[in-house]
């Protein structure tokens, strides 16, 4: 199967002032841009088969100032959580409401006043991914490299469903403004390959097989039938 690496968006105003945007039309603030710009050139390196974003600003602009010649394909399964009545609430405030601490301990059960259910998230965006992933693999190959645009919440329910792991483990991770966790599915499960990552990404590259050789699975398979750590 192909691999998917999800960007969450730069830094935006509501980061820098500590309040949660939700699916408020919050944009970068200057060092949002700066971060985009940077991720921008590690992204430009990567031979990547498609480009797809959540529908709210902040994406787009992330999008937008790092990879300026690409034209993403915007998907609602991957808009951030709806948080309903807290949107727009500082931090701080939110942090004395009864609902918070199912938020953090057991958000599996957590469904935001006026809001989205954090398990709803969770089951759109991993089915948003999953039909993407199938979609790039059918039409460019299972060496494919594609990429999602999204936020923090939601990056981190998609890679909690990678790990194996329930959702109300999925605070235990850390997404980043602007950085990279990546993910690759196969036919039997996916495998985590970067989480959180702000590193270069040139080795994500798929190496061009040489005449002859076996195709990648098969190697791996055959590989791994002689034993070894």
């Amino acid at each position: 199967m192909a691999t998917v690496l999800l960007l969450r968006h730069g830094r935006t105003t509501a980061n820098a002032t500590g309040e949660l945007a939700g699916r408020l039309p919050v944009e970068l603030d200057e060092a949002g841009r700066g971060q985009a710009q940077r991720v921008g050139e590690r992204l430009r390196k990567l031979p990547l088969a498609a480009v797809v974003t959540s529908p709210l600003i902040r994406c787009r602009q992330t999008l937008e100032l790092a990879l300026p010649d690409v034209v993403p394909e915007v998907d609602e399964g991957l808009i951030e959580c709806g948080y309903g009545d807290w949107e727009g609430r500082p931090l701080k405030e939110l942090t004395g409401e009864p609902l918070w601490p199912v938020v953090q301990q057991h958000p599996s059960a957590a469904v935001f006043p006026n809001g989205e259910a954090m398990a709803a998230m969770s089951a759109r965006a991993v089915a948003t991914i999953r039909r993407w992933d199938a979609r790039v693999t059918a039409t460019h190959g299972p060496e494919a490299l594609w990429l999602a645009c999204s936020h923090g919440d939601v990056i981190k329910a998609i890679v909690a469903d990678a790990m194996g792991l329930h959702l109300d483990e999925f605070q235990r991770l850390v997404a980043d403004p602007a950085s990279v966790s990546v993910i690759r599915y196969t036919p039997t499960r996916p495998f985590l390959v970067r989480l959180n990552d702000t590193a270069d990404l040139s080795a994500l590259i798929p190496p061009k097989p040489a005449e002859g050789a076996l195709p990648e699975s098969d190697a791996a398979v055959g590989g791994g039938a002689g034993g070894g750590a």
